[in-house]
């Protein structure tokens, strides 16, 4: 390998970096907003609380002496004409009744008040760790920069500069898992409960029950499809099987659902011995063949593709083919207005991992793509 190699090497690393620093520099920005948001909704939630807490003590006070006059009016019948009796049995009632209210209202401020507490302090948690990522992105960055000036003494460390990019791969892998959990944790159990409270309010309402049963039943299921599309969007960013069982069955779940979905027909062929593979390199396969088949399906008209994977002791071949229209790879991978992009990301996660990636196209007789990723031994 010469000079002018690993200089390209580092300087695309450098890249690499500069771009996952801005992606994590707006992460912290879009933290920042959010958790200032969240924090002027909190103390506005806080003060409505307040305020329904004291209504709720004075109208408990008012309810008990109502009740009171109520008991006092049962008990001496005689000496009240029916209006009184109705008077105080109305006014009773009424208090019992926005008393009922109030409470519930109180209850619900209460659970809004916990849900923003909880969430402002997971947004302070990951604006805390992102902005130790952004500075310790920024030494690595230095370190790379001054390393330019002298690149033949520089030899020895290229294995810390690829870990280097190894690490960023995880580190943005490990966000996409956190925002995983964070909507699963948030929204997903949000919408979770308000169908239990649309369920309870079909129960207790009884003012109009035609009208307001049918709506709130519309309500439940809308929040049942949209508990669904949470989940899908939990599956896009990091399928859990992924961690679970590893890379082989979370791409056998990916193409069953891609199947379903788009009715694209996906055949997947596996050779070899199914095994665990390094965290990073189970990642960065996964997005590579995610990236290739929505390719697929976005340019290249197909009614069927084929992914051929076959794990060796020391590399994995991935074979990706389709039986669409094919492309010019000369002019795709030239054009500034992003439709090359798809294979430039591939490309990227492919040489991060210092393996290979041939394409083989031409209009008219579709696309095959073949990666080889070596493995380190553990």
């Amino acid at each position: 390998m010469d000079l002018s190699t690993l200089d390209l090497i580092i300087k695309e690393t450098i890249v690499a970096i500069e771009r996952s620093q801005a992606q994590i520099y707006e992460i912290a920005e879009n933290t920042r907003l959010e958790a200032d948001a969240v924090g002027r909704e909190l103390a506005a939630v806080r003060n409505e609380l307040e305020a329904v807490m004291a209504e709720v003590d004075k109208l408990e006070v008012a309810e008990k002496k109502a009740r009171l006059r109520l008991a006092e009016v049962s008990r001496e019948f005689n000496r009240y004409t029916e209006q009184d009796i109705k008077a105080a049995y109305d006014r009773a009632y009424n208090l019992q009744i926005e008393l009922i209210k109030l409470r519930e209202k109180e209850k619900v401020l209460q659970y809004r008040r916990n849900h923003l507490e909880i969430s402002l302090r997971r947004l302070r948690t990951t604006l805390e760790r992102a902005e130790k990522l952004i500075s310790q992105v920024g030494v690595v960055l230095a370190y790379l920069n001054d390393g330019l000036h002298d690149l033949s003494l520089k030899i020895d460390e290229l294995q810390e500069t690829q870990q280097m990019a190894y690490n960023i791969i995880r580190a943005q892998e490990e966000e996409r898992k956190r925002v995983a959990r964070e909507i699963h944790d948030g929204p997903a159990q949000s919408m979770a409960n308000l169908a239990m409270r649309a369920e309870y309010c079909l129960k207790l309402l009884d003012k109009d029950p035609a009208k307001v049963r049918q709506e709130l039943a519309d309500l439940q299921n809308m929040v049942a499809i949209s508990l669904q599309d949470v989940r899908k969007i939990i599956f896009d960013l990091r399928p859990m099987v992924l961690d679970d069982l590893g890379l082989v069955p979370a791409l056998k779940r990916f193409f069953t659902i891609y199947n379903e979905k788009y009715g694209m027909e996906i055949e997947f062929i596996f050779f070899g011995k199914e095994r665990r593979l390094e965290s990073t390199v189970e990642i960065a396969l996964f997005r590579i063949i995610q990236e290739a088949i929505n390719n697929i399906k976005k340019h290249a008209q197909a009614t069927n593709a084929k992914v051929k994977m076959e794990i060796q002791p020391d590399k994995v071949m991935v074979s990706i083919s389709d039986n669409g229209r094919g492309f010019d790879l000369n002019s795709v991978q030239d054009r500034k207005d992003g439709r090359g992009y798809g294979l430039v990301s591939m490309r990227e996660r492919v040489q991060l991992l210092n393996g290979e990636m041939v394409v083989d196209t031409a209009p008219g007789k579709g696309t095959h793509i073949s990666i080889i990723i070596p493995l380190r031994q553990q």
